[in-house]
């Protein structure tokens, strides 16, 4: 199982950036899917997640301006960022669980400058 994400980059402060992910390899759905980012210095956290069955979740962090979806079909989410600040930079990770095994995806930068 593979997962690629794609979609990171540089943006202006107040900006939006979608980010997309598909999990390969698998004709299984994954279970749940999200994703993490992390900045330099600091640990990998959670910003969301999305079930198999819809239901979401949003760290407080992002909650209002980020948007979890998913093409339950083809194992792909994706992430609709608005209102983009500074402290949203960092590498952007997508990860799944399948039959209770995670799997991870490479990581997007995602920049936001003010």
């Amino acid at each position: 199982v593979q997962l690629q994400a794609f979609g990171g980059g540089l943006v202006q402060a107040g900006g939006s950036l979608r980010l997309s992910c598909t999990a390969s390899g698998t004709a299984i759905s994954m279970n749940i899917m999200a994703w993490y980012r992390q900045s330099p210095g600091n640990q990998r956290d959670l910003v969301a997640s999305i079930e198999h069955g819809g239901s979401t979740y949003y760290a407080d962090s992002v909650k209002g301006r980020f948007t979890i979806s998913r093409d339950g079909n083809n194992n792909t989410i994706f992430l609709q960022m608005d209102s983009l600040k500074p402290d949203d930079t960092a590498v952007y990770y997508c990860t799944g669980v399948r039959l209770g095994k995670p799997y991870w995806g490479r990581g997007t930068q995602v920049t936001v400058f003010s």
